[in-house]
């Protein structure tokens, strides 16, 4: 798969086995920024890395911050090649963020090649460029656009993920296939019993049929001015529950919390019919996996945290919604609205959990 993009045109490689490692771990001039998890996890696939060139990072959000992207600057002016000096990084979203606002920065950019190692990042965030590094007690204050050079996809990673984790990609891959429409909707309702029990064949699909609907609105606004804020479908609420929880429950399941918010209120406000609602909310519980306790919070704080969004841009509140007609970004949500979708929600889970049990 080719992607696009205003600075270069990037390759994604979907792997069928971890072999690529020992290859890229060979790369010339090259300095590897690798998740201290991953490298335990798969520590025989990077034995011709040299020790000089390697630099471990415990991926938390406390090092997504400037001064680690600094650090790893400092040690790559070491490589003689300056502006031929490459980065190889492998990790989830967070080492994405870091390696890849280095890869911007660094000599006004270098070649970057970026091997995601979970679910979310591979079906989701490895394309369209986005970096983010939070800065004093903002998150994500800092960012940049700048794609890799190439993508190594491989499913084998997944194995190893844990069950949040991996629920938590599914979620977005769930997304993806509600907002491509009801036959998509269909498809991955059939499939998710593969899904559920990570058959690579099965996920291999998935990411690339995520990618490839990301990829058509990416490659018409690359940079979040117009068509590509679509691609914000929850993410208002989703971020609001994020925030409220401590970040307990991950970002991708709390996307798919917002998207039952969100549907809630496009049903109560006939943009959507109770058939499509129900049939994505019967995907959807099935990858939301929480203690319903941490929602146990007052309405204000998710009203709170949805007004400091940085996407608002005014003191309305902003979300995008599915509809029958597709996605639509409104500008007039109401305070009320948001805290029926919460307490809507609150009640689903807790009949669903009581069911499953």
């Amino acid at each position: 798969m080719i992607i696009h993009s205003k600075f270069k045109d990037y390759e994604v490689k979907i792997e069928q086995n971890l072999d690529f490692l020992e290859v890229l771990s060979q790369e010339e001039n090259t300095e590897f920024v690798i998740d201290q998890k991953v490298y335990d996890l798969y520590q025989e696939h990077f034995q011709a890395i040299p020790a000089n060139r390697l630099i471990l990072i415990e991926a938390t959000e406390q090092n997504k911050v400037i001064q680690t992207a600094l650090d790893i600057c400092e040690k790559m002016t070491e490589i003689p090649a300056k502006r031929n000096a490459q980065l190889v990084s492998v990790g989830g979203g967070i080492i994405q963020d870091i390696t890849g606002f280095v890869a911007n920065i660094l000599y006004r950019g270098i070649r970057w090649i970026f091997v995601p190692t979970t679910l979310l990042a591979s079906c989701d965030s490895c394309i369209g460029g986005k970096t983010s590094l939070n800065y004093k007690k903002y998150k994500n204050l800092l960012g940049t656009f700048y794609p890799p050079d190439q993508l190594h996809i491989c499913s084998a990673f997944f194995k190893t993920l844990t069950e949040r984790d991996y629920k938590s990609g599914l979620c977005e891959v769930v997304k993806f296939n509600i907002m491509a429409g009801e036959d998509r909707l269909a498809q991955i309702t059939e499939d998710m019993d593969g899904l559920l029990v990570r058959e690579s064949g099965c996920v291999n699909r998935y990411v690339e049929s995520s990618l490839l609907f990301k990829k058509s609105f990416i490659e018409v606004d690359e940079f979040d001015r117009g068509e590509r804020i679509k691609l914000n479908f929850a993410h208002t609420f989703g971020h609001a529950i994020e925030v409220v929880t401590n970040y307990e429950i991950p970002h991708g399941t709390a996307v798919a919390i917002g998207m039952i918010m969100a549907d809630s209120i496009s049903l109560k406000r006939q943009l959507l019919s109770a058939e499509l609602v129900t049939g994505s909310e019967n995907v959807l519980l099935k990858v939301i996996d929480i203690n319903p306790e941490l929602l146990d919070v007052p309405q204000e704080q998710v009203l709170d945290a949805m007004r400091k969004d940085k996407k608002q841009t005014s003191q309305s509140l902003t979300a995008v919604l599915l509809t029958e007609n597709g996605l639509e970004l409104i500008h007039d949500m109401e305070t009320e609205e948001v805290a029926y979708a919460f307490d809507y929600f609150r009640s689903l889970y807790a009949d669903y959990c009581s069911v499953s049990r």
